[in-house]
């Protein structure tokens, strides 16, 4: 089998297993929410990254597919919170929980999801398992922090591109950074080398935001899974928007502006008139490059592990097939 055969291998082997997980029985409105959510699919980026990053040390992967679900369980679990909070109506394509169901379900369910990823957690070699949970109690506080950061955005009007882009390390990256630190931690690497395929996650996953921040608005609907326009008709701080505010002037700023404080809008033509002042002033561009530059700086480290070409192939192929996606 090729290296790059071994992607749709471990994405069926990930599936199959994500499927099967029992999570539980009664009350079935506390569980049935669980298996709704990851029935829902998606990329399986993260356990995926952990088992490239595994696999780039040793053959096994099979072996720690249950460890590198326990990440997109916990994954899973703050989208049904997320969704909450940001009021997000769809979710690949698909009703959210809160929707589907109410939002003490999506609550409760979410929380549960979270004992079951530590429950993942367990079914590794138990002298990895200090170091693991400790750093995996790390990431999950980041992407908390991040989520909080994220919150408070919205009703501060100095938020500035660098504060962003640390918002979005923390909400995002970090935790395809634990990924693909966990595959390998589970290889048996050491410190150096985990810190560099942490390094590799982390700037990747910038680019993987910037990149959905570019999508929410570029996106065809058909493909993107969400609604399009829904961050600029939440007024949700983006890249995008914060490059244009710092870059428009005279009658754009100001037309900028009175859309951000008009309450009572037709949500199309605020999508169109402020995606055309997103046009004018060249922001799709500079958000394209902003986001190459991380992933750059993520194929070079793939580099510096110095690696054979073969072996580092599905990996590599992972993060074209990302930099290249249409939702």
């Amino acid at each position: 089998m090729s290296k790059t055969d071994l992607i749709p291998s471990m994405q069926e082997a990930l599936e199959m297993e994500a499927n099967a997980m029992p999570f539980g029985k009664e009350p079935f409105e506390l569980y049935e929410p669980i298996r709704y959510s990851m029935r829902m699919g998606g990329k399986r980026m993260r356990p995926l990254l952990t088992l490239l990053s595994y696999q780039l040390y040793r053959q096994d992967w099979e072996a720690i597919i249950r460890p590198a679900l326990a990440v997109e369980v916990f994954h899973n679990f703050t989208l049904l919170h997320d969704d909450i909070m940001d009021k997000a109506p769809l979710r690949r394509g698909q009703p959210t929980v809160y929707k589907k169901w109410n939002e003490t379900v999506a609550i409760l369910s979410g929380d549960v999801m979270l004992v079951k990823a530590y429950d993942l957690l367990l079914e590794m070699p138990p002298e990895l398992l200090p170091e693991i949970l400790r750093k995996f109690n790390q990431t999950a506080a980041e992407v908390c922090e991040g989520q909080q950061w994220d919150m408070n955005f919205e009703e501060e009007s100095t938020v500035t591109i660098p504060m962003y882009m640390d918002m979005i390390r923390l909400k995002t990256a970090v935790l395809l950074g634990f990924s693909m630190w966990l595959g390998g931690k589970l290889a048996g690497r050491p410190q150096d080398t985990c810190d560099t395929l942490y390094a590799i996650g982390e700037n990747m996953g910038i680019g993987f935001q910037l990149m959905d921040d570019y999508l929410d608005v570029y996106a065809e609907k058909a493909k993107f899974g969400k609604q399009v326009g829904g961050d600029i008709i939440a007024n949700k701080k983006t890249f995008l928007l914060l490059q244009a505010m710092q870059n428009a002037r005279g009658e754009q700023l100001e037309e900028l502006q009175v859309w951000l404080s008009t309450k009572n809008f037709d949500a199309a033509k605020k999508v169109n008139a402020i995606t055309s002042i997103y046009g004018s002033l060249g922001i799709p561009e500079l958000t394209k490059d902003k986001m190459n530059h991380y992933y750059n700086i993520g194929f070079n480290l793939i580099e510096q592990l110095d690696l054979p070409e073969k072996q580092a192939l599905g990996l590599k192929s992972f993060f074209e097939n990302l930099t290249q996606r249409e939702k």
